[in-house]
């Protein structure tokens, strides 16, 4: 599970700097690099600000962070016919008419 580069992907999406998510998140844009680049682990503290100020449930990150090597091998068959779906759905639910409303 990689929640940085999660993070990263639902930030790009809504096309949000770095720096505006850092300071929205009263985070410095050097700590959200390293979250974004798997240098550092984001505390929940800091997963439940990113996602309130992107105003997304925070299953959404999970959703995204999820990677192969996390599922078990009896389940990979599963994982690959089913998870790309689930993250599309959830990458549906962070766009920019989404965060123009959050930021409205």
């Amino acid at each position: 599970m990689n929640i940085g580069l999660a993070i990263k992907a639902i930030r790009k999406k809504l096309s949000i700097t770095q720096y505006e998510l850092a300071e929205r998140c009263e985070l410095s844009q050097t700590s959200l690099s390293q979250i974004e680049t798997g240098v550092k682990r984001p505390s929940q503290r800091t997963i439940n600000k990113v996602c309130t100020v992107l105003d997304i449930p925070e299953s959404v990150i999970y959703i995204v962070a999820m990677q192969e090597a996390d599922v078990p091998p009896s389940k990979k068959g599963v994982y690959e016919l089913v998870y790309p779906s689930i993250k599309s759905l959830a990458l549906q639910m962070v766009s920019s008419e989404h965060l123009a409303l959050v930021t409205a």
